[in-house]
């Protein structure tokens, strides 16, 4: 299948700017494209995700993908689906964060031949004032840009000349890796649509009207209900484990509706058509089963994290179903329990009423007493069966913490001061 027969299956494409151009180049010759993200943070979340995940299916398909980190277009800021001006950061955090962002690409798709990475400051920072305004700046038309959607969206709260001009930036991106690099293609999200059209518009006038520059753009992810993709009650989920746990990531996954589950699987895994329609089928038929959550929350984790980090998260998830976790690891502990309810302790050994209400977990040693005599008190996985037992760490926590559950669903996790 073309590569952009199989983005058009997945629902990958919003639009193109010459359908048949494309597609009549990717089945000719092994083509090059790229796309790009600015540093402004120190990690992805999953939104970053999809035009990324589409140049790995360029990849596998005998494409080169370049992965752009905009490391001089991060020192401005896209304007991009903001209202209102970007608070600017410095160069060394700028350039701080295109480090975590290239360890996070390596990661994702590995030091290979196949994606090449580069960053803009190598060639932006370069060009100086004068030159910029005189070999750039009279390309472009004041009028086009202000039309441009990015631009005119912002014209009544203002936008200053610095986010103005990013646009221009961009196009030199494109043109600098035209020129340099042989790419023919640059991909982004729906609201790059101006500035990947003004990147072809410079290379056309400064190569001739036949140049041969694609510009593709994906859908703006929504789910099923209208709302954005992508966020929780936490906030954005993140690619960075430290910010967005594995558990967390997995259990992101695990939980979509039946109504985008199928979309998610087209989207963010490689599963095959055949594949994809066999739990498309299961979802209809035996939805309580959770065939197509499960498959998809199992290829994005092992995808973004590691096979390993996957069989963390199943490991949790299946002892915090089934209510034990004695046997967890302290890592899977503190990706299970990190974010719950906390309280802190002294470093001893105490009898479990006193221990419980001295925790503040109880608030009174009756109520304590009556719930562990009913058996609704565990601590560390293990039912609590008599008023006389010791509370002690987690055996696999070296010390650090003890898990108590109320009734089947309230966990509480005590870190231990030492």
């Amino acid at each position: 299948m073309n590569i952009i027969d199989e983005l058009s299956w997945r629902g990958a494409v919003n639009q193109m700017t010459d359908e048949e151009g494309l597609r009549k180049l990717t089945e000719e010759k092994s083509i090059s494209l790229y796309c790009g993200v600015d540093p402004t943070g120190d990690s992805m979340h999953i939104g970053h995700l999809i035009p990324f995940m589409m140049l790995k299916r360029f990849a596998l398909a005998g494409h080169h993908p370049y992965v752009l980190i905009g490391g001089g277009t991060g020192v401005i800021g896209d304007p991009s689906g903001r209202k209102t001006e970007r608070q600017l950061q410095t160069i060394e955090k700028i350039h701080e964060n295109a480090e975590k962002l290239k360890a996070q690409f390596m990661h994702l798709f590995g030091e290979t031949a196949e994606i090449s990475f580069v960053n803009n400051y190598d060639w932006l920072r370069q060009i100086d004032l004068l030159n910029f305004l005189r070999d750039y700046g009279k390309l472009f038309s004041v009028n086009t840009m202000l039309a441009k959607e990015v631009v005119s969206s912002r014209l009544e709260a203002g936008i200053s000349f610095t986010e103005f001009s990013y646009q221009i930036l961009q196009s030199i991106d494109f043109e600098h890796l035209f020129m340099h690099n042989d790419v023919q293609v640059q991909i982004g999200g729906a609201d790059q649509w101006g500035n990947i059209t003004a990147g072809i518009d410079t290379i056309r006038k400064m190569h001739g009207s036949d140049a041969m520059a694609f510009g593709l753009t994906i859908p703006l992810m929504l789910k099923a209900d209208g709302t954005k993709f992508g966020k929780t009650a936490g906030g954005a989920v993140w690619l960075d484990p430290d910010k967005t746990s594995p558990f967390e990531f997995y259990q992101f996954w695990l939980n979509q509706d039946d109504a985008d589950v199928v979309k998610y699987l087209k989207y963010f895994t490689f599963l095959g058509q055949e594949e994809i329609a066999s739990l498309a089928e299961a979802v209809q038929n035996e939805p309580e089963k959770r065939l197509a959550q499960r498959r998809l929350a199992e290829e994005v984790t092992a995808f973004v994290h590691s096979p390993a980090a996957l069989q963390e998260a199943q490991n949790i998830t299946d002892a915090l179903y089934h209510g034990s976790i004695a046997d967890l690891s302290e890592h899977e502990l503190e990706q299970a329990f990190g974010k719950m309810p906390t309280v802190d302790v002294a470093n001893e050994e105490n009898n479990v009423v006193d221990w419980l209400v001295g925790s503040t977990i109880y608030k009174s040693k009756r109520q304590a007493r009556e719930d562990i005599t009913n058996g609704a008190v565990t601590i560390n996985g293990v039912k609590v069966v008599s008023l006389d037992e010791t509370v002690r760490p987690h055996k696999n926590s070296n010390g650090k913490y003890i898990i108590v559950r109320k009734g089947k669903k309230k966990y509480t996790l005590a870190r231990v001061q030492r």
